[in-house]
């Protein structure tokens, strides 16, 4: 693995990133937001916050939440997973994770979000406490693994209290009818397995708010339990807590005095309480362990903690063998840090997540979205291809039979909505397209899924059924009808009566028809590569005849046939999407696409990143849509959204205009982003959705962190288009397209099998194009690989740029 040694630490006044770039270490809890991490195997899955805020829970977190967390609470994260400390002699008491016990004098805070945990380390009252945050790889549960040292010079008699709130269900369902969902809870203490035993006997599997009354028992069991002897428990909220107090003062900390309640009704908790005397100097290690098994298995805790740090271990050693994967060493830190580690974890944390558990996403009402499904498989394909082949094999199970598709599904009650967004079917070419240009594994093609209504296809006719569908829902103009929407889901009001037409969903449609054209020829089905061929080049002439306004394309046409994005507009002028996909999907001559990305610059280019519309909507119109009712300058209507920002970068490189390419995704990058972090505001290590643009009083603000589209093409773009792997059907191409001052630089990658060593120089200082390719010492004509045609596992390739 090249190294990420960081020259001087990044950072800003609440933290920084440690030198080798695994960890982000906040040194001020008070951030401008909750900064977050995620803690997850893929099935037991939690959200924490720097302050041990957040919620767990298991394969979905509308569905099957384990622990709450309140929306919209003060302060922001509440409640969380929290162990107390008290002095037994002065009857003081404080938490490891600095909240709840926030007015504390506390002489060091620091919080280590890293891959796959969070390590929080106070000081105060002279205990040093560290906690550590994870869940094992194979393990249904999470781990709160503990260590207190006694600072001073006497021996100390302390009380520890381990707690968190919990759930158990439908999370949806807790927040609307709380009142009378409490009433079905059983928690007791396991006295042999020294842990609370705690489920319930009412699961509602639905969002709907309704009169009808499912009949249908929660599957699980939680065990709650820590490695100390337990002196005291209690199952009940109330009790623990008591009346009129919060979790910074709970009654039975402050009195020593727990209730040992177990409860059939009420609000649940699971809080113990242990001793532990620590003489002057000592350490005591300690773990706390909540966890999930079916009704059907029995309860074997993990309570070992010779085996739990084995756990961490193994966590830690998978996440190294993870970023392993690729690994780039160039001139600019930032970018190295970026590609190295942060930009691939959250590209896994998108993977897993979608836009479905996250502070800004709650994951009460959307389900995983079909476009995100197929797009998150962008980051993880590289390094866990059968994951994601499994994934793409469930995602095909919501298309029907005609080749439509749900929007967005929930993967434990197998339901989702229809909503009729024109994109929504073309990610399922997309995605296909995409797996099988990393993998070369054309065997998925040929298995079988079922449509979601009736009857079943091999993934070639699921593939080949989306683009019948979409050429299907063509205007009598024969560009794509807009429907209910596209990937702007704010213009959902242009085309009502079914006959409004999306351009930018016309560029996107012409760039799944031109990859999915490649598989079909390779598949040799000579039928569907003509039918095909035609439509696309039909396309092109019709888009360029009808949608060209003079600099730009036109963002789309409204059933009356009116344009939406022309320069005669005084509000909404010039869309970014129509621009960018212009040029990826090839369509736009090159005068027309020189043209219409000299607007976005001079238009849309702002200091962080690329504004999605200008001007914004400042007046009501309801023949476009939502967009208009949104604040101006903030999400789709002006903001800087990071997502097409990425689309952007990708059209400039392709069009050859690296220097532009680079220096926006240089600005979206968030360590330059967030440099004003008080007005930034959330994580500064990952990317958020968006930024609020000029257009707003409240510039530079970011919202929707994490769980964003963004993470997965920054990480593409930067790999296969600026570094330069960029993969294809039969192999890989090396096409760096880099700015010019950089001498040269090295990157590492896997692909089908092998590890491609990469060195290129750039002695001339071009921006692009490979003069001189040798692999292994050999010359080679061109700047394609087909891995199949070496028996060497590493490829050593030198290229020079000119």
């Amino acid at each position: 693995m090249f190294s990420t040694e960081l020259d001087s630490e990044l950072g800003n006044k609440y933290g920084y990133f440690s030198q080798d770039g695994r960890e982000f270490i906040i040194t001020d809890p008070r951030t401008p937001r909750p900064w977050f991490n995620y803690i997850w195997n893929g099935r037991y899955a939690g959200l924490i916050s720097h302050t041990g805020g957040g919620f767990s829970f298991l394969d979905s977190p509308r569905d099957n939440r384990l622990t709450r967390m309140r929306y919209n609470c003060l302060p922001w994260d509440r409640p969380g997973r929290y162990v107390l400390v008290k002095d037994v002699a002065s009857g003081e008491y404080w938490s490891l994770s600095w909240a709840p016990t926030i007015d504390r004098p506390y002489d060091l805070y620091e919080c280590h979000h890293g891959q796959g945990y969070t390590r929080i380390i106070t000081e105060i009252n002279q205990i040093r406490g560290e906690i550590t945050y994870f869940v094992p790889t194979d393990n249904d549960a999470e781990v709160w693994r503990v260590r207190l040292t006694n600072l001073s010079d006497r021996p100390r008699q302390l009380e520890i209290y381990s707690f968190t709130e919990l759930l158990m269900g439908n999370a949806l369902n807790d927040l609307i009818n709380q009142p009378n969902d409490k009433h079905f809870t059983d928690i007791h203490f396991d006295q042999t397995k020294q842990a609370l035993i705690a489920t319930r006997r009412y699961w509602v599997l639905n969002k709907k708010v309704s009169v009808a009354q499912p009949n249908i028992d929660w599957q699980y069991r939680l065990y709650f339990t820590q490695t100390l002897p337990v002196k005291g428990f209690d199952g009940s909220l109330d009790t623990f807590i008591g009346r009129w107090r919060s979790e910074a003062n709970p009654e039975s900390v402050e009195t020593g005095v727990m209730h040992n309640t177990e409860i059939t009704a009420g609000d649940p908790i699971v809080a113990l309480q242990s001793e532990l005397e620590l003489a002057a100097g000592n350490t005591k290690d300690f773990a706390v362990i909540l966890g999930v098994t079916p009704k059907s298995e029995p309860i074997e805790p993990l309570n070992d903690l010779g085996l739990i740090d084995q756990k961490f271990t193994q966590l830690t050693d998978r996440w190294d063998q993870y970023l392993s994967q690729v690994q780039i060493d160039t001139p600019d830190p930032k970018f190295n840090l970026m590609l190295n580690v942060w930009n691939q974890y959250q590209a896994a944390v998108t993977f897993d997540m979608a836009r479905n558990a996250g502070y800004y996403h709650g994951g009460l009402l959307f389900g995983t979205g079909m476009r995100d499904q197929f797009q998150d498989i962008l980051g993880v394909v590289m390094v866990e291809p059968q994951r994601v082949r499994s994934r793409l094999l469930n995602a095909l199970q919501y298309q029907f039979a005609d080749g439509s598709t749900l929007h967005n599904f929930f993967k434990l009650t197998g339901t989702g909505e229809k909503t009729n967004h024109s994109d929504t079917p073309l990610w399922v070419p997309f995605g296909i397209v995409e797996y099988l240009k990393e993998t070369g594994d054309f065997s998925i093609l040929a298995e079988t899924v079922p449509y979601h209504d009736a009857g079943a296809g091999t993934v070639y006719e699921h593939l080949i059924m989306a683009l019948d569908y979409v050429a299907s829902q063509l205007s009598d103009r024969g560009m794509p009808k807009i429907m209910n929407g596209d990937w702007n889901d704010t213009l959902d009001h242009i085309g009502t009566q079914g006959k409004g037409e999306t351009i930018w969903g016309a560029f996107f449609w012409g760039y799944i028809l031109k990859i999915s054209l490649e598989l079909i020829e390779a598949q040799g089905d000579r039928e569907n590569l003509n039918r095909f061929q035609t439509i696309y080049q039909k396309l092109g002439q019709t888009v360029n005849e009808l949608c060209w306004d003079g600099d730009w394309y036109v963002r789309a046409f409204r059933d009356n046939g009116a344009v939406i994005g022309s320069d005669d507009h005084q509000q909404g002028k010039i869309f970014l999407n129509a621009q960018s996909w212009a040029v990826i999907s090839g369509l736009a001559p090159k005068e027309r696409a020189d043209r219409a990305l000299a607007a976005c610059h001079k238009y849309l280019a702002k200091p962080n990143g690329m504004q999605i519309v200008y001007p914004a909507y400042r007046q009501i119109d309801d023949s476009i849509g939502l967009i208009s009712r949104c604040v101006p300058g903030k999400k789709e209507n002006g903001a800087i959204f990071n997502h097409a920002s990425s689309w952007f970068v990708l059209a400039a490189l392709l069009n050859d205009q690296v220097e532009l390419g680079w220096e926006i995704y240089q600005r979206m990058m968030p360590l330059n982003s967030a440099q004003n972090i008080d007005r930034y505001e959330v994580e500064p290590y990952v990317y958020a959705e968006y930024l609020t643009s000029p257009e707003h009083p409240t510039d530079g603000q970011a919202s929707h962190s994490w769980l964003t589209g963004t993470a997965v093409w920054m990480l593409r773009v930067g790999i296969g288009h600026i570094i330069g792997f960029r993969t294809g059907l039969d192999g890989i191409y090396i096409d760096p397209h880099v700015p010019a001052d950089w001498p040269g630089f090295r990157a590492r990658r896997s692909f089908r099998g092998k590890v491609l060593d990469l060195t290129v120089h750039n002695p001339k200082h071009k921006n692009s194009g490979v003069k001189t390719m040798l692999i292994n010492g050999q010359l080679i004509e061109g700047n394609f690989i087909d891995p199949g045609d070496y028996a060497e596992s590493q490829l050593a390739i030198e290229v020079e740029l000119g």
